[in-house]
């Protein structure tokens, strides 16, 4: 029987090889953790919506694509970023003097975009300001929404100004 000291040794020199006397090659290789945030979107309400001098008992429609008179919002951000479109729409005009008011309409196609690709006059898209979109900015990072809408003034409409807050919620999808 060997001296307990010799077992030790043996043991020790055994480990030893077997923990460094490993002769295969090792390779390594080192990746990037990446990421890109995209810039804030901004929202500008670029025109507003405007019906003009109105007659009690004779609606009147303002188009989309009236220039002038149509409302507008322009909306900058990412290029080619998806982006959710939410409205909200008025029912009523309010009189800015007197609390009477004037019921303010909208069609399902009385909202459009142009994304770079179109106009106000020959918009990329239609859409319905009643139902949430999903639509992309253009290849420069920029999209116009316009809308129109119709007042329909009562034979009894007081006179006055009247108005409503018409609002766009805009929101990058991560898509």
């Amino acid at each position: 029987m060997r001296p307990l000291y010799l077992r030790l040794v043996a043991t020790v020199v055994c480990a030893i090889l077997a923990l460094g006397g490993s002769s295969a090659a090792q390779e390594v290789a080192t990746i990037q953790a990446t990421a890109t945030v995209v810039s804030g979107l901004t929202v500008v309400g670029a025109n507003n919506l405007q019906f003009g001098t109105v007659t009690p008992g004779v609606p009147t429609t303002v188009d989309k694509a009236a220039v002038t008179s149509a409302g507008r919002w322009d909306i900058s951000g990412t290029a080619g970023s998806e982006i959710s479109v939410t409205f909200t729409l008025p029912l009523i005009l309010d009189n800015t003097s007197s609390p009477t008011s004037m019921p303010i309409s909208f069609s399902a196609t009385d909202a459009s975009y142009n994304d770079g690709t179109g106009s106000q006059s020959s918009p990329t898209g239609v859409l319905d300001p009643a139902a949430p979109q999903t639509l992309r900015l253009g290849t420069v990072g920029l999209l116009e929404i316009f809308i129109g809408g119709t007042v329909s003034p009562t034979i009894s409409q007081g006179g006055g100004d009247y108005t409503a807050d018409v609002t766009i919620t805009v929101a990058y999808t991560g898509n």
